[in-house]
């Protein structure tokens, strides 16, 4: 069932419903004030009944009778009833003959002692009253049927019912109205969208000028669709990149090796292309390895994230970058060390953190003049900052922006080892870590890498939203 139906039949039942409960308000309280309009004729009448006994000399009630017979019409099957103070009955009157209204010893003290008392009998509503003064002391019974309440409440049970079919029909169509309006803009983004693939996500979808949230979704999708558009030039870029990577050094191997075999060369000569050939593997291996990283840490869902203290990574990533060369010199500055513990812990992987650092680390020693870097930390309650300092060859400021770009390397390094992946490395595991990384280069400063990271409480409250 398309949503549009969906929407039509909960308008028209939750419509229904509302007329239902009108209805029966209305239904409810017709019925009451009919009663309460019969009742306070059959009153009236009773006490004009009593009125006329009241006056009647030697107990001559035939004008009485003349009266009850002369108003036939203003009540159906109508019976008037007067007893005396001892319950003996003094006048009986019935529009048909055998009719008379009879009444219990109960009924008769309930009407002595609320000297107004109402009840049902044979279809017909009673109403007796005690006329009580100094000269008299007698009970009048009139018992009357509404034949006109039952016709008029009749009338009203079937006009509320074809009011409330006919209004639950009405609210299904004028829902249906509603919900086709209402779905005509999503219609629209959904063919919108059926018409992107992944050659042209540049196409955008029409956000409207309003402010609902039917233009919040269509912002959504353009802001996915420029995040797909940004990975796949990436992924493309990337990949072609890596083939080209990829290539040199097999190219290399395989032109080495094509001419050694074209002659007999010396055991030396053989044994120098073994060399030439093992360097150029070793690279492809460092090569194959850092792309393989790069893969692993492609979606956050893909690791599993700790409590890790980051001193002790920092610690860690320091020692193992010395011991790569003798020449390198890492120095750690812990400006201020927190009483509480938690705020020297991230909610992260410890290897990934360690990979991370140990790239920038070991970069800042490679392309330092002295061959040293210092690491400076700051520690708050929500946020962990790191700087890594190094003296030496300055990025130029046109390259800053591109230097977390895979393989790319800046004009002043490429004398250096080194294929352009460490950084896009040290890029994806902090974005994983919901860390930030920025880098400057100056004269005077050197190049200074600051990666903030959030704090364990700060990244858990992060979460929550």
């Amino acid at each position: 069932m398309s949503i549009r139906y969906k929407i039509a039949i909960l308008f028209a039942v939750l419509s229904s419903l509302i007329l239902t409960a009108v209805a029966l308000a209305v239904y409810f309280f017709s019925v009451k004030e009919r009663t309460d309009f019969f009742r306070l004729r059959l009153k009236n009448r009773a006490l004009s009944t009593a009125q006329i006994v009241a006056t009647v000399v030697d107990s001559n009630y035939s004008i009485i009778g003349k009266l009850d017979a002369a108003s036939v019409a203003s009540f159906y099957n109508k019976s008037v009833t007067i007893l005396n103070y001892r319950n003996q009955v003094l006048y009986q009157y019935a529009d048909q003959p055998g009719n008379e209204i009879s009444l219990t010893s109960e009924q008769i003290e309930d009407i002595k002692i609320s000297n107004e008392y109402y009840f049902q009998s044979n279809n017909r509503t009673v109403v007796g009253i005690q006329y009580l003064n100094e000269d008299h002391n007698f009970i009048t019974v009139i018992a009357a049927a509404d034949v006109d309440g039952e016709q008029y409440l009749e009338d009203l049970q079937r006009l509320l019912l074809f009011a409330s079919l006919f209004s639950t029909i009405l609210s299904f169509l004028v829902g249906l109205l509603f919900a086709r309006t209402l779905v005509r803009p999503i219609r629209h983004i959904i063919a919108e969208v059926n018409l992107i693939s992944s050659h042209n996500l540049s196409k955008k979808i029409d956000e409207g000028k309003t402010n609902d949230e039917l233009h919040r979704l269509s912002k959504t999708f353009n802001d996915l669709l420029g995040r797909l558009q940004e990975s796949f030039i990436i992924q493309r870029r990337f990949i072609s990149n890596a083939s080209h990577e990829l290539s040199t050094p097999l190219t290399s191997v395989s032109s080495q090796v094509e001419v050694a075999l074209q002659k007999e060369r010396s055991n030396e000569e053989y044994k120098e292309v073994l060399r030439s050939i093992h360097e150029d593997v070793k690279g492809l291996h460092l090569l194959t390895k850092s792309l393989l990283d790069i893969a692993k840490t492609g979606t956050e869902g893909s690791i599993e994230l700790h409590h890790v203290r980051l001193d002790e990574v920092l610690l860690r990533a320091a020692a193992d970058v010395q011991k790569l060369n003798s020449n390198y010199h890492v120095s750690i500055n812990f400006e201020t060390m927190p009483e509480d513990e938690q705020e020297l812990t991230v909610f992260g992987n410890s290897n990934l953190l360690y990979i991370a650092f140990k790239n920038i680390i070991e970069n800042g020693c490679k392309y330092a003049s002295d061959n040293s870097c210092t690491i400076t930390t700051v520690f708050s309650s929500l946020h962990i900052k790191v700087h890594i300092q190094s003296m030496g060859q300055i990025i130029k400021p046109n390259e800053l922006p591109h230097i977390f770009l895979p393989f790319f390397r800046a004009g002043n390094v490429e004398e250096k080892e080194g294929f352009g992946l460490g950084l896009t490395l040290v890029k994806r595991i902090l974005s994983l870590h919901k860390a930030i990384i920025t880098a400057s280069s100056s004269t005077e400063k050197g190049t200074i890498f600051t990666v903030e990271i959030p704090s364990r409480n700060n990244i858990q409250d992060l979460m929550r939203f």
